[in-house]
């Protein structure tokens, strides 16, 4: 099953809040968001076939994200998990004790190979700490319920810092607000609707992704050609806002969007709809994906056609890196890094130490190109390994991670 299908599908059946200015919020999907939930706004004759705006977008953090595609992060390029755009620092020095360290983490699951990467990549990370003697992790399975037991647990537990990827926005909210008096906590990866936590880590988010790939047809597709978008689910916040800012790019560009599409994130679904459209149009001129696990399947519906592959945008997934070299095709592959997943620890140390750390500490979000793609590609790794991992200079690799040695 595509690792998107597994991560997304979840979320069908529940509500989603809108989030506080001052929340510590993020793009990564969740299961928090409303499959059912219908985009909001009406569609103008300027929307070239993109439909009605989300109900999602807010202007302001779409005009930031496309402000932190261009600027520079402050740290050492070699090591983008460590560094940050725009850091707002705060003082810790209220957190700072001696070692030995104890560090916990509440993870929200370990249910799609994204996870999977992250996770391996997160124990890695630790190994590297002497001074960490004691690394206590739970595995919420997915299940709201767990995770506010789980959290509950690890605060009685004697945790130096606690580490939380939340499961679901709205619904752990109260359980990090209940830590935060009790232990320094971090939150990465999925945000919460309180600002308690000493530092929000995440990627710049799914603004910058959409825009990236719609940028990029916009770019190698004629004027007046054809686009397919297609969409995993309606209603997940990530999905909404990476389709969002294509909307923007989209409506302002000579491009007719001639469908907008949603998947599943199932690969025969993927290569349906895309084997329907080009019976029904003749020529599709390029293809604009919300997320990359089926791009795959995407490309090998030309091929079966017997139809040239278009411009296409997947993501780092290595099954997507191989077909776009093998098949030499005019492609793009806007990520999330799985690096991220090291962050909360080096961000856990420094806190332990008094140092400052950023509120919200913004990574940077590399864009594989055809002129960076060799460096992404990477021989002997699984198909649904990620990229953008940040783990080749840990022990272990690549054995840990699936990839032959």
């Amino acid at each position: 099953m595509p690792s998107y299908s597994r991560r997304f599908l979840a979320a069908a059946a529940l509500a989603v809040l809108t989030l506080p200015a001052t929340a510590c919020t993020s793009d990564r999907p969740s299961p928090s968001a409303s499959a059912s939930a219908a985009p909001a706004g009406s569609a103008g004759p300027a929307d070239k076939g993109t439909g009605a705006q989300s109900k999602f977008f807010v202007q302001a953090d779409h005009d930031a994200q496309m402000a932190m595609r261009r600027a520079e992060p402050t740290g050492s390029p070699d090591k983008p998990w460590e560094q940050s755009i725009d850091p707002r620092l705060v003082d810790t020095a209220e957190y700072k004790k001696a070692g030995p360290y104890h560090l916990c983490f509440s993870n929200a699951a370990v249910n799609n190979p994204w996870r999977q990467v992250g996770w391996k990549t997160m124990q890695a990370e630790v190994a590297l700490h002497k001074e960490i003697t004691r690394f206590t992790a739970l595995d919420a399975e997915g299940k709201d319920d767990k995770q506010i037991s789980d959290i509950e647990e690890l605060r009685s537990k004697g945790c130096d810092v606690l580490i939380i990827s939340p499961n679901t926005t709205a619904t752990l909210t109260p359980a990090v607000s209940g830590a935060c008096p009790k232990v320094p906590v971090i939150v990465f990866d999925r945000g919460v609707q309180t600002d308690c936590p000493v530092t929000f880590i995440k990627p710049i988010g799914g603004y910058a992704f959409g825009a990236e790939a719609a940028e990029f047809l916009i770019d190698k597709v004629p004027p007046g050609g054809k686009i397919l978008a297609l969409r995993i689910l309606p209603g997940v916040d990530v999905l909404e806002t990476r389709w969002s800012a294509a909307k923007v790019a989209f409506d302002k560009s000579d491009l007719e969007v001639v469908g907008v599409e949603f998947t599943d994130g199932d690969a025969a679904k993927t290569k349906s709809i895309v084997s329907d459209y080009i019976q029904r149009h003749g020529k599709i001129d390029g293809v604009w994906m919300d997320a990359g696990a089926t791009a795959v399947a995407a490309v090998e519906a030309f091929e079966d056609a017997g139809r040239p592959v278009p411009p296409i945008n997947g993501e780092d997934q290595q099954d997507f890196l191989a077909k776009w070299s093998e098949a030499k095709l005019t492609a793009i592959a806007p990520t999330y890094p799985t690096y991220q997943w090291r962050t909360p620890v080096i961000a856990a140390l420094k806190i332990l130490k008094g140092e400052q750390v950023p509120k919200v500490w913004n990574l940077p979000q590399p864009t594989i190109t055809q002129e960076n793609l060799p460096t992404y590609l990477k021989p002997g790794m699984p198909p649904l390994h990620y990229a953008l991992c940040g783990c080749e200079d840990l022990p272990g690799y690549p054995e840990k991670w699936g990839g032959a040695s």
